[in-house]
């Protein structure tokens, strides 16, 4: 997997990826060339085999202040729909590539996480977070609607409807207490321990089957426009083909034995 991104930071450690925006002197905003890049670095991770698992970082005592006001606000002003289009398109394209790279995501946030910073954050698998983090979906005091790059459809299910709606016709921030009463965040941890809790939560994750772990995640995703019994159905299918893994067999042979499964992801 690439590591020598242009427009954010990356580091792969073992079968762990650490990514983090690379602007800290101003919160971390996005701009054209990050949302870009971040797209196409998720979208070639589905088929990379030597990443298991993500873990998106804070930098310099924030995770991001979302679209860059400068260079992301000021010109979607100028532009006529159809580019706006392309832009919001665009934007939306990083969630989709986030939810369809096959290897669980995790958010460790600090500070703040405002606008497109906490849609990457609602569109981790795991969230785990300091005292200090401020999640906050701005779009309605900016002038626009809450219905940003899925916000509508995906925070609703990890939240729940009404306090959805709280954020999303307010623009209020999410306190790290908030957040872990109302189960967006996993966890709450001391600064000082964030990057190490996300790390060994990616550990053990990747330290799994991650085949199966794979599955998992797209099951989780795809279940969400099924019926109960398409959802069963399509269960049953996953799991038959995870049966024939070998990770299933290595872990019985462990059982038998007494002894931990390590798993080969095959």
């Amino acid at each position: 997997m690439r590591n020598d991104t242009k427009h954010f930071n990356c580091m792969i450690e073992g079968s762990i990826a650490k990514i983090s925006l690379n602007r800290p002197e101003r919160k971390n905003p996005l701009t054209f060339d990050s949302y870009a890049e971040l797209r196409d670095w998720f979208r070639d991770l589905v088929y990379d085999d030597t990443v298991h698992a993500v873990v998106f970082l804070p930098n310099g005592g924030n995770f991001s202040s979302g679209g860059d006001v400068h260079e992301i606000i000021g010109p979607l002003t100028k532009m006529n729909m159809k580019e706006l289009l392309t832009f919001t398109r665009m934007t939306g394209d990083l969630v989709k590539a986030m939810i369809n790279c096959g290897k669980p995501i995790i958010s460790a946030i600090d500070g703040i996480c405002a606008g497109a910073g906490a849609i990457i954050a609602m569109s981790s698998d795991l969230r785990i977070a300091t005292s200090n983090a401020k999640v906050a979906f701005l779009f309605n005091r900016v002038g626009l609607a809450g219905c940003d790059m899925g916000a509508c459809a995906i925070l609703p299910r990890i939240i729940g409807q009404g306090r959805a709606n709280e954020l999303l016709y307010l623009g209020r921030s999410m306190t790290a207490q908030d957040g872990e009463n109302w189960g967006f965040f996993n966890s709450i941890v001391d600064v000082t321990e964030l990057d190490d809790a996300a790390t060994a939560m990616a550990q053990r994750i990747a330290s799994g089957p991650t085949f199966a772990n794979s599955m998992t995640k797209t099951m989780l995703n795809q279940e969400w426009s099924m019926s109960l019994e398409q959802a069963i159905e399509a269960e049953a299918q996953a799991q038959a083909i995870c049966m024939q893994g070998n990770d299933f067999k290595r872990a019985f042979d462990a059982f038998v034995a007494k002894n931990q499964p390590i798993f080969e992801g095959d």
